[in-house]
């Protein structure tokens, strides 16, 4: 069975910081693309960073600078470190892990809630 966990979330002030975890397993981690999206009340789920299982990292342009995707395969455990948060950044933050080459996988956490005050 898959299971995608995050963690980290909270209420923090703007301008701070939080870093998401992710745990993973019942997947082949280190063959994984794994993402972190947002869903900000009342709208659409957004992709906000992406890691290849080579590490090569991919940004929506309204993060750049700001957080920062990561991995370690040792630990099946991928992470968003979240910088100069702002409210806008407030949302549930999903994991997401994709696997398989002909037919894709896709899996999903449950989600861990942002909120940013001003």
């Amino acid at each position: 069975q898959v299971q995608l966990v995050e963690s980290g979330g909270g209420l923090v002030q703007a301008g701070g910081s939080l870093r998401l975890s992710c745990a993973a397993s019942g997947i082949a981690f280190d063959l994984a693309a794994m993402a972190w999206y947002r869903q900000a009340p009342g709208k659409q789920r957004d992709l906000v960073a992406r890691i290849s299982s080579g590490g090569t990292t991919n940004y929506a342009d309204f993060v750049k600078g700001r957080f920062t995707i990561s991995r370690d395969n040792a630990k099946n455990t991928v992470y968003l470190q979240i910088d100069s948060l702002k409210p806008e950044d407030t949302g549930v933050y999903y994991c997401h892990a994709r696997e398989g080459s002909v037919v894709k996988y896709d899996h999903w956490g449950q989600g861990t809630q942002v909120t940013v005050s001003s």
